[in-house]
């Protein structure tokens, strides 16, 4: 037997799994003790929750009564630091296995009754928007206990980025926190990708398409919801790849009340068949904007970028043409003026280069901003594979971003220059004063310069004849005194 066929041991083996209990118990078990021995990587996912910065401490399954019933929470998380102590209880699903709402909900109670501080769910369910737990609970059970979710692509993602790109300190633990990355990206782990647009996908999709789509269809918020959690699943692969925060932007609107999203894209959904939304990429020009429309079949992204505040119109869409050198002929470059509403003037990339003035519709108005866009053909499979939509946005986004918004920069206006001062000659000063101001100009080279030996040039004198008195040479004008006194007679 060659060695080529040996399986090398690890430390999380993903042999031995026989069933959804089997697998949620060894990824509850894996993810909870590298929390505690990797120091950088529990604090990076607890420090937000709001626990100390202390040594975390993790059991799982551990034993509570809740009246009559014994219940036993996949996991328990404590923190202390000082006289803070913060504790949490954590329950897990794997595969397609989903939250439970009654489970939950005595979760919750066991832990105001014990004084913890949150639950901590983790699954492959996405939540459509930041902070918003996908399982709908009780309220009232909120009161005293924070309710958290994690998603499996989350954790997956936060650990790539910790191990690759944030660093951690040993190199042991390093190597622990690379076998947990090894675990959860195995297809046996049960840490599944984003594979599926839900069950309305292909009843809503055919809708949009023939233009029946109602605002009030209750198939339509799961396919919006869906959408939300493509986007945020694309930031989180994004963000791997760049070791980058990557987060699907919304407005404060949207954030404190995640039912307005919903309902913006049902809207458009409806209205012009589109699904739309945007993801912020830390130091890139702009947000990557993606629009889905489900009636052409076609995936479009787009990046804004301010134009430069000088130099003439020609000279704005040549600085730009230089930052697109990697990008496809078939990019679509639109051009907005100062003070102008509607659109602007479009062409695809091929014929600006060979023509920039056709961006330019009148070149006594300033160009204020550029638009990039990029389109290309959308899938209608709601699961994963060729011909899907999740592949189709995922690579869209992707191309987007490698050919272009990488290469992008925004326009810096250049520093001032410091005032050249000319150099002084060593001559002998005058009695008035001729140091250099800041008021000098042109009026200043105008001003009788002194001749060699000092003396004054006369205001009534011509050019070629110089003030000598003193000098031993009296002067023809001022002989007997002032200007225009006649000689006084002997």
């Amino acid at each position: 037997m060659t060695e080529e066929s040996w399986h090398q041991a690890r430390l999380i083996p993903t042999s031995g799994i026989n069933g959804a209990d089997e697998q949620e118990r060894r990824a509850t078990s894996a993810l909870l003790a590298v929390m505690s021995s990797v120091r950088e990587f529990g604090r990076v996912l607890t420090q937000p929750l709001g626990a100390p910065a202390g040594q975390l401490e993790t059991f799982i399954e551990v034993p509570f009564y809740l009246g009559e019933r014994r219940l036993y929470p996949d996991g328990l998380l404590r923190s202390r630091r000082g006289q803070k102590e913060w504790t949490a209880l954590v329950e897990v699903k794997t595969g397609v296995n989903a939250l439970d709402a009654e489970q939950l909900e005595a979760y919750l109670d066991i832990a105001r009754e014990q004084g913890f501080d949150a639950v901590i769910t983790i699954s492959n369910e996405i939540p459509a928007v930041a902070g918003l737990h996908p399982t709908t609970v009780d309220k009232r059970k909120l009161k005293r206990v924070a309710l958290h979710h994690w998603s499996w692509s989350m954790v997956l993602a936060e650990a790539v980025l910790q191990k690759e790109h944030r660093g951690v300190a040993d190199p042991d633990q390093a190597w622990i926190l690379g076998e947990l990355i090894r675990y959860l990206e195995h297809p046996r782990s049960g840490a599944l990708q984003f594979d599926d647009m839900g069950p309305s996908w292909v009843t809503t999709r055919e809708a949009v398409a023939s233009g029946t789509l109602r605002a009030g269809d209750k198939c339509a918020p799961e396919v919006a919801a869906r959408f939300d959690a493509l986007l945020t699943y694309v930031s989180l692969q994004l963000g791997r790849k760049l070791g980058e925060d990557v987060t699907p932007a919304l407005s404060r609107k949207q954030l404190a009340d995640p039912a307005l999203r919903s309902q913006s894209l049902v809207q458009s959904m409806s209205t012009q068949g589109t699904l739309q939304g945007a993801i912020n990429i830390q130091n890139a020009v702009g947000p990557l904007v993606v629009t889905t429309d489900l009636r052409a079949g076609v995936v479009t992204c787009h990046v804004d970028i301010a134009a430069p505040r000088d130099g003439r119109a020609t000279t704005r869409v040549n600085w730009l043409l230089r930052q697109l050198r990697h990008a496809p002929d078939s990019t679509r470059v639109e051009a907005f003026v100062m003070h102008g509403r509607g659109a602007g003037t479009a062409e695809l990339l091929r014929a600006v280069r060979d023509q920039p003035a056709l961006l330019i519709e009148d070149p006594k108005k300033d160009l204020r901003s550029f638009r990039i866009a990029l389109g290309s053909p959308i899938g209608s499979k709601r699961g994963r594979g060729r011909g899907s939509f999740i592949d189709s946005v995922e690579n869209a986004i992707n191309t987007f971003y490698g050919d272009i918004v990488q290469d992008l920069r925004a326009w810096t206006a250049a520093p001032p220059r410091l005032r050249e001062v000319p150099e002084t000659s060593d001559e002998r000063p005058a009695l008035t004063s001729t140091a250099l101001s800041s008021q000098d100009g042109a009026e200043a080279d105008e001003i009788p310069q002194q001749p060699e030996d000092g003396h004054a040039l006369h205001p009534d004198a011509p050019d070629d004849r110089w003030d000598t008195e003193g000098a031993g040479q009296p002067s023809p004008s001022l002989a007997g005194g002032r200007p225009g006194t006649p000689e006084p007679s002997i």
